[in-house]
């Protein structure tokens, strides 16, 4: 029962690691060590970082060679080279798609669940206990896998991608078991049970990943150390250890098995130990009991039984046996099929013998590759032989069983799966998977007999197989078609499920198909479940780092579309290390979109160190934010006759607040004060005087000293002209909202004169006294009105005159004209000075009139002409119309005074 388990020792035998409780105990795989007897794989592999390609370097590393032994690799119960068990999976069973609304259409849960609930410790319990409170308690707990995905994608290094890959089944199995103990508490038909099921697959995708990518990249780095030399053999089994040495298809197909093995494994458990049968240690037992009553009687049957027990007796006399029977070998045909189906040979002949059926044991063992290691080792000592030397007769009684149609059905797909034959074989898969192992299972056994015909070692036996069987030609691809043509309405719908389709291209190593699928879910209407979204997201992140070509745009749709739920779910501190893994200009676009989300003051400066330590280019970030925003008002930049003072939007605050962004990194102050007079200079030309006051109080006031002292200390003298050019512009803008700002006061001032008393006529003593008192009152305050009046006239005279005549050039000209100039700021400050200097010359004319300094009025006539200054030009027709009408007031107030028109003394 042991044969071939003694000289050669299997890659990674099917042992007690991949049971649940031995995963439970530690959940990380090493690889095998050198004195272990397994072969080695190297650990360190193509490297994972925020680089887009891994140096060809990593796949030349030195690799001890391979020496699987195949006689575990082909059995149900072996591995293949390579495979390192993971942590369990659990359901495989598939689902159709949910139409209900919950956690962006999840699908629905599986119809059963799983019953080993032995390993759910009381943390797990009290927790699921706290879950069900939730609204929807599934998405709850799942949540944290967002986070956690992200933590261990930045905390393996570069040469640890297959280290990540365990990782994330590791996450995914702790929250199927938490979710688990949830779904036995809500039901199988909860919401909780559909999130399940999504992590269940999402784990078992990640499983196959793992083994066939660790080979794949293994193979890559193997390329220059690898022949094809076949030493010619005597042995079937290191004829065919060769043909899985080098042939990298039949090796993966192998692990595609030994993948589906495992998960059915993962899923049956120990169920064996659980079923009872009434037949102990005797086969047939009721039959037997009948045989001996009639014996004894020599009574004839009522209903006509089998009268002798060999194995070939209900077949060779065509009769049943006693009812009883027949159901204990129909459930028992059954739980056999589920070990094989589960690789569990060894447990399926274990199971035989104990219900009296050793003969059937002994029927599940000739598939053993035959070897005598007498014939190479040169020994004197006589080695033990390995393995079936009648393997061919073997086999063709095994074919001719699964054609034989009076058996039942799972006895003869037993055979199918022993011998290679498909259709009995396929008869009794009802699942995806099912489907997937059956052919894969044909298709490595059909490559090797043909390997072994090829090398001159088939047997007679099996060369008088079926045609279609020997001269079948295999591939990845041809399984999946014939699973497309599958009659199973279930199979069919199961092959569109997401993670089918994704497992289906990672099989066939189609990465272009399967980026084209998911480019397909991205477009499609109903959005995708949040955490096949995730998967995604870290798929394509893996494939990337191991240099594998993808097709960049879908990449990238993948990872805005991830992005975009992140930013929907309120996940901050998740977005800036998905983000960079963008290309640089479109990563910079999407953070700024990101950005102008987050309203909280508080989140503002975490958002930014979380792109700084990303390696985002937060400078050219909080630009665009600021720019997008400002630019975001669709309103013209051109001249009009409002006078009124407009009100503060919404979304004027918004242009206000969005100026933080440029506040919180000292370097990015010049940039602060450039966009802030491009938001002021809009409000200014819409009247917006108290928004624009709002926007200069937030620019700090230490700016223009802080930018002179950055230009210093990298050793430059002169401060270049695009930031000389930004704080003239920022001194005229004060200029002008502190001339603005003293005419207001002027203006409340003056329209608060006090009320002179009106006289009492008549009135009695007291009266008269106390209208004295009232009048001498108005005096005063009258006096000391006059007085603030006089000081407020003087003091927006200053004020309009510092912008008037504005020092070097004028008020919002540019100093330095070394520069490209920015054709639609150039724009804007022409347009300003066409606005805002008519403006406050009559404000300045209607403060001096109103205060009765007409002389001085007739003065502004002169500095507006003035050749210096030039303001003329600033004027329309229209204003200078209107100017010179003013004027004409104030000369006509001096000549009533007796003056001439100019306000001089006439002379005699």
């Amino acid at each position: 029962m042991d044969w071939g388990q003694s000289e050669l020792p299997s890659p990674v035998v099917r042992d007690d690691e991949v049971t649940i409780a031995a995963r439970r105990r530690r959940k990380k795989v090493a690889f095998p060590s050198p004195g272990s007897g397994s072969p080695i794989v190297s650990t360190v592999t193509p490297a994972r970082s925020l680089l887009r390609n891994t140096p060809a370097s990593l796949y030349r590393q030195a690799v001890t060679p391979r020496v699987p032994d195949v006689s575990a690799i082909l059995a149900p119960g072996g591995r293949t080279p390579r495979y390192t068990h993971t942590p369990r999976s659990a359901l495989t069973h598939s689902l159709n798609l949910d139409d209900s609304d919950w956690t962006n259409s999840m699908y629905t849960s599986p119809v059963s669940g799983l019953e080993n609930t032995s390993f759910f410790t009381d943390d797990i319990t009290n927790l699921s206990s706290a879950l069900l409170k939730e609204d929807d308690p599934g998405e709850a707990a799942a949540a944290s896998l967002f986070p956690e995905f992200l933590g261990s994608f930045l905390k393996h290094s570069s040469s640890a991608v297959f280290e990540l890959l365990e990782d994330y089944q590791a996450l995914c199995q702790d929250k199927v078991d938490v979710l688990q103990s949830v779904v036995l508490r809500a039901g199988q038909n909860s919401k909780t049970a559909g999130v399940r099921w999504l992590l269940q697959q999402e784990n078992c995708t990640w499983r196959l990943i793992t083994s066939l990518y660790r080979d794949r990249v293994q193979l890559a780095m193997e390329d220059d150390l690898m022949t094809d030399m076949v030493v010619p053999s005597e042995s079937e089994k290191v004829v065919v250890e060769q043909l899985f040495q080098r042939d990298a298809v039949i090796r993966q197909s192998q692990l595609v098995v030994d993948w589906l093995e495992s998960i059915a494994k993962d899923q049956i458990g120990d169920f064996s130990d659980n079923i009872e049968y009434y037949a102990k240690n005797v086969c047939w037992e009721n039959t037997l009991h009948a045989l001996k009553l009639r014996r004894k009687s020599g009574a004839a049957f009522t209903v006509p039984l089998v009268t002798e027990l060999d194995p070939d007796a209900p077949l060779r006399q065509q009769r049943p046996l006693a009812d009883l029977d027949r159901e204990d070998d129909a459930r028992l045909l059954k739980n056999l099929f589920t070990l094989i189906r589960a690789g569990m040979t060894e447990e399926a002949q274990r199971l035989c013998k104990r219900c009296g059926q050793a003969w059937r044991a002994a029927t599940l063992e000739g598939w053993k590759l035959y070897h005598d290691p007498n014939m190479t080792s040169g020994s004197i000592e006589l080695q033990p032989v390995e393995g079936n030397p009648q393997r061919g007769i073997w086999k063709a009684c095994c074919w001719r069983m699964a054609e034989e149609e009076q058996l039942n059905r799972y006895e003869r797909a037993i055979y199918a799966s022993l011998s290679g034959n498909l259709k009995p074989l396929l008869a009794v898969c009802e699942s995806w998977e099912d489907c997937v192992w059956a052919l894969f299972r044909v298709m490595v056994d059909s490559l090797v007999e043909k390997d072994l015909m090829s090398s001159g070692m088939a047997h007679q036996e099996v060369e008088t197989l079926p045609r279609e069987y020997l001269e079948a030609n295999w591939t990845m691809e041809k399984v999946f078609e014939e699973l497309q043509a599958s009659e199973s309405k279930r199979v069919l719908e199961e092959t569109k499920e997401h993670y089918h389709v994704i497992q289906k291209f990672v099989i066939l190593g189609d990465l272009d198909g399967l980026l084209e699928e998911v480019s397909d879910w991205l477009a499609a209407s109903k959005p995708l479940p949040s955490h096949l979204l995730r998967f995604m997201t870290h798929l394509l992140l893996f494939f990337r780092s191991l240099g594998l070509a993808l097709k960049e745009e879908v990449c990238v749709d993948v990872l805005k579309a991830y992005v975009s739920l992140l930013i929907r779910d309120q996940q901050t501190d998740l977005v800036a290390s998905y983000v960079s893994q963008l290309p640089a200009e479109l990563a910079t676009v999407q953070y700024a979109a990101f950005l102008e989300t987050v309203t909280q003051p508080e989140l503002r400066p975490r958002c930014l160190q979380l792109a700084t330590e990303a390696g985002l280019d937060v400078a050219a970030i909080t630009k665009l934010v600021v720019e997008t925003v400002r630019e975001r008002d669709e309103t013209e930049f051109t001249h009009h006759n409002q006078t009124l003072e407009t009100a503060t939007t919404k979304e004027d605050l918004r242009k206000i607040d969005v100026i933080d962004w440029l506040l919180f990194d000292p370097a990015h102050r010049a940039e602060s004060l450039k966009q802030s007079n491009a938001i002021m200079r809009k409000f200014l030309a819409l009247q917006k005087h108290d928004a624009a006051k709002a926007v200069f109080s937030k620019v700090p006031e230490d700016s223009m000293k802080e930018i002179y002292c950055q230009w210093a200390e990298v050793g430059q003298t002169l401060t270049p002209a695009e930031d000389e050019n930004a704080i003239r512009e920022h001194l005229c803008i004060r200029a002008y909202l502190e001339a603005h700002e003293a005419f207001t006061d002027w203006f409340s001032h003056s329209s608060s004169a006090p009320q002179k008393p009106l006289p009492v006529p008549e009135a009695k003593f007291t009266e008269r006294v106390a209208n004295e008192m009232r009048e001498k009152e108005y005096q005063d305050a009258l006096a000391a009105w006059s007085c603030r009046l006089d000081v407020l006239t003087e003091d927006v005279k200053e004020r309009i005159y510092n912008v008037l005549l504005f020092v070097d050039g004028g008020w919002m000209v540019d100093n330095r004209q070394d520069l490209e100039q920015d054709a639609e700021r150039s724009h804007q400050m022409a347009a300003l000075r066409s606005l805002c200097l008519p403006r406050l010359s009559f404000l300045l004319l209607s403060v001096l009139q109103n205060s009765s300094r007409h002389q001085e009025a007739l003065r502004l006539a002169d500095i507006i002409s003035s050749d210096q200054h030039r303001l003329y030009q600033v004027f329309s027709k229209e204003e200078l119309r209107r100017f010179l009408q003013k004027l004409r007031e104030s000369s006509l107030a001096l000549l009533d005074r007796g003056l001439d028109p100019l306000g001089y003394e006439l002379q005699p």
